[in-house]
């Protein structure tokens, strides 16, 4: 698994502190800014995210490349509706030779790791199999429509690919760039940095919550699953019963990433 930063809004802190100025400002936009030193704007950030004041979070957005993660991640990860995906396409992606994630609890299992594996090549030479039959009949569809053969073949392999996708399983690998607001964030943050969230969308969350704290460590300071955001746990019968140690984990990641920005 990799998670990139790829970008962001410039200056996020001073940006939603400007936001949050003009709410309970008469002053123009202008001497807002000049007036918002560095100590002002994380003393207000401060301020407005203890108070849960998001609203203004949403001119902020952060923007992450993230790689080598199942389908399985993917479909849980694209449910969360206030964000932009672009991904990688099994339609126009060949995918001969797929590279596939294996789940821990299957690594560590020398025979479950042994049918895994088997599955796996099954599919792949299914795929290979299904991809060609399947080429070859639009190729011959096509060239007798009055298709030239370069532009036939070019076709026929895409709409090849289109069906045989269909034997691809959850364990695919794929690629996946993803926008959110802050905002947006915080709400994918209390699900997916949770305990009982599936372990690879929670290892990707984390991650990309650890990459938000190196950028906006006053923003995203009480940012975490439920527990540690807002104090309390809402699985109710099914929680994980390690609240102590969930929030002690994501309070040294957020003082971490204040150290960090202090002696910078």
């Amino acid at each position: 698994m990799h998670v990139e930063l790829l970008a962001h809004t410039p200056d996020p802190e001073r940006i939603a502190a400007t936001a949050a100025k003009l709410c309970y400002s008469s002053s123009d936009i202008t001497s807002l800014r000049d007036g918002l030193t560095e100590d002002k704007i994380s003393s207000f950030i401060d301020m407005l995210v203890s108070i849960g004041h998001e609203s203004v979070m949403e001119h902020v957005s952060f923007t992450f490349g993230i790689e080598g993660v199942s389908r399985a991640c993917t479909h849980q990860l694209v449910r969360h509706r206030i964000a932009s995906y672009s991904q990688k396409s099994q339609r126009y992606v060949n995918e001969d030779g797929f590279e596939f994630i294996t789940p821990p609890s299957v690594a560590a299992i020398p025979e479950a790791k042994a049918e895994f594996d088997r599955i796996m090549e099954t599919v792949t030479e299914s795929y290979s199999k299904l991809a060609a039959i399947l080429t070859d009949a639009n190729m011959k569809a096509l060239v007798s429509e009055g298709c030239d053969e370069k532009t036939a073949l070019s076709k026929a392999k895409k709409l090849a690919n289109e069906d045989a996708r269909f034997i691809l399983p959850n364990a695919c690998e794929t690629k996946i760039v993803v926008t959110m607001n802050v905002r947006s964030l915080f709400n994918f943050f209390k699900h997916r940095c949770c305990n009982r969230a599936q372990w690879e969308i929670r290892a990707v969350a984390n991650e990309m919550l650890r990459l938000c704290l190196e950028t906006a460590p006053h923003i995203f300071a009480h940012a975490g699953p439920s527990c540690f955001a807002e104090g309390k746990c809402p699985e109710g019968k099914m929680t994980c019963g390690k609240m102590n140690e969930v929030k002690a984990f994501f309070s040294a990641m957020s003082k971490n990433a204040h150290e960090n920005d202090y002696n910078q």
